[in-house]
């Protein structure tokens, strides 16, 4: 009698486990259509707004892999953002590259941008490292005006990027096309940083970030995880700075002011440090709320923005996604209260 019991348990568990793997998967495949069907649906300035959205979140997961799931704290994502957005531009505008194969350029250019950066990087931890990627940050607009390379930044006064038309005959606008385009990039990169956190890589990160000197007498390799850690968060954020310079269709200088990267890591912290859904729900907020905060008040939007940032600190100190979390988890808990 006490064998069948613990056979049906396991067996009722097992179908349990399998029913929420489902019903997730379900989830995801109609969120997934109603994120195709939202172009067709809002106006174009919405459009452009959701495709934004859509780039940060590929930013914001970048850094949610440096800082949520390593550790490195960084407030110089936005020279990165900046990189990859030019890199798309110059080779557009000088070189007449299509603006698909700008992105891969984009990515790898920041990649090792980013581990040479990551290499003096290890010495400094904590807000020195912090510190030191702000002075990034702070200096790459002014990188970005250097005379000597201004025939191809075009200096204070940008690179105007022509907006691409959509292929293959397709009936829809340009701000349609580039929203799917922005989507599908979106989705590979989200599945690829998926599988790298749920993986080998992503416990040695997560243990780094942890226990470091656990993690070393275990043998992972501390300096090459973080080195390559910091490029490909860099890479993330050079793949989102391209598809960003497509959609404005303008790169300048003065676009790519440490007020990014301090909106970035804003992002991260309201969606949720170490949250892969937390990009999605931080990049709505640096995206839509100062626009609220600038409708209810023009003479003091960002007063208005403070209260909207503390609140969403004080209610939700885990991050949108660690509410969404708890809220899920008490739900099945009370629908299993309710069943018993």
């Amino acid at each position: 009698m006490i064998e069948a019991v613990t056979t049906a348990d396991v067996l009722t568990a097992r179908y349990a486990g399998l029913s929420a793997r489902a019903w997730k998967a379900i989830g995801l495949a109609a969120l997934l259509c109603a994120a195709v069907a939202l172009p067709f649906l809002v106006s174009s300035y919405r459009v452009f707004q959701f495709n934004m959205v859509l780039v940060y979140a590929i930013v914001l997961l970048g850094l949610n892999i440096l800082t949520g799931y390593n550790g490195q704290i960084s407030l110089g994502h936005g020279a990165f953002y900046a990189i990859g957005a030019y890199v798309a531009a110059i080779l557009m505008e000088h070189m007449g590259w299509a603006y698909w194969a700008t992105l891969p350029v984009a990515g790898l250019t920041c990649f090792v941008f980013g581990f040479l950066f990551g290499l003096p990087a290890l010495r400094l931890r904590g807000h020195y490292l912090a510190l030191a990627t702000f002075a990034l940050a702070v200096a790459m607009p002014q990188i970005l005006k250097y005379k000597h390379i201004e025939q191809w930044t075009g200096g204070v006064q940008g690179i105007v990027i022509i907006k691409p038309e959509a292929p293959f005959g397709l009936k829809i606008t340009p701000d349609q096309w580039l929203y799917l385009f922005t989507l599908a990039i979106l989705v590979v990169m989200f599945v690829a940083g998926w599988n790298l956190l749920r993986g080998r890589v992503g416990r040695a990160l997560v243990a780094i970030r942890d226990h470091p000197i656990a993690a070393e007498a275990m043998g992972v390799n501390s300096a090459l995880y973080k080195t390559l850690t910091f490029g490909v968060s860099a890479l993330f954020t050079g793949v989102a700075g391209a598809l960003g310079a497509i959609v404005i269709q303008f790169v300048a200088p003065d676009s790519f002011t440490a007020g990014l990267s301090i909106n970035f890591l804003i992002g991260i912290v309201i969606g949720g440090i170490a949250s892969i859904s937390g990009a999605f729900y931080g990049a709505l907020f640096i995206q839509f709320v100062p626009n609220f905060a600038d409708q209810i008040s023009k003479a003091a939007p960002w007063a208005i923005y403070g209260v909207f940032l503390l609140a969403f600190v004080y209610l939700m100190p885990t991050g949108v996604a660690g509410f969404v979390r708890l809220a899920w988890m008490r739900m099945k808990g009370m629908r299993y209260r309710r069943d018993i």
